[in-house]
Parts: C-alpha cells; sequence; structure tokens
C-alpha cells in the first residue's frame, strides 16, 4: 500500500513538473508572441528568461521525483546511484541554466552580469 502511494506520487510530482515546463513553454510564447509586433531585444530576453525559468522549476520537481522513488521505493547501490547521476546531469543543467539567464556566476551576486565582469579585469 505504502509503495502504491509513492508511486503515484512520484508520478504526479513528475507529471507537474511536465506541466510547468509545458505551461511555461506556452505562456513565454504566447506572452512574446502578443507583443511580438513590436518585439524588441529586451521582449526576446523576457522569453528567454521565463522560459528558462519554467524549465528550471519543472527540473526541480522532476528530481523531487527521483530522489523521492528512489529513497521510498527502492533504495539498492545501484539505484541510488544512477540517482545521483541523475541529480549530478540535472543539477549541471539547472547550474548552466542559471548563469545563462543571469549572466552572472551565483557567487558573482555583486556583480551585474559576466559582462560587467570581463570590463573589471
Amino acid at each position: 500500500m505504502f509503495e502504491e502511494f509513492i508511486h503515484y506520487s512520484t508520478k504526479g510530482i513528475e507529471i507537474a513538473g511536465v506541466i510547468v515546463i509545458m505551461g511555461g513553454a506556452i505562456f513565454a510564447t504566447f506572452t512574446y508572441l502578443k507583443h511580438y509586433r513590436k518585439a524588441t531585444e529586451s521582449s526576446y530576453e523576457a522569453f528567454r528568461k521565463q522560459l528558462g525559468r519554467s524549465i528550471l522549476l519543472g527540473l526541480e520537481f522532476l528530481v523531487a521525483a527521483d530522489i523521492i522513488a528512489t529513497v521510498a521505493i527502492k533504495p539498492s547501490i545501484e539505484s541510488v546511484a544512477i540517482l545521483g547521476l541523475i541529480v549530478v546531469i540535472r543539477t549541471f543543467l539547472s547550474f548552466s541554466l542559471g548563469i545563462e539567464l543571469e549572466g552572472k556566476l551565483p557567487w558573482r551576486a555583486g556583480v551585474s552580469s559576466l559582462r560587467d565582469e570581463n570590463s573589471l579585469k
């Protein structure tokens, strides 16, 4: 009974992650197309940021579902190793997307962007 509950819960969280990614992509695209006639570089940047944020949030849901499924259902060495690999890959994706969206490294909060950082050198 517990395993069945965890199984359906993780499936629900995975579905929520996919919905967040798809919904964010649709919303970002709709917003961009709504302003398409007066599209500027800033509207393109807004589109990219909205899309990137939805992908990041969706990835967080998917990682949470993987952690729950692995720890609660089948905590074997093999499943934990696979989970570790999945988390590393998704963390790298999240980190890369975060840098792409913000234009700066997370530990460089005082610098406004990588372009500004390069101009300081």
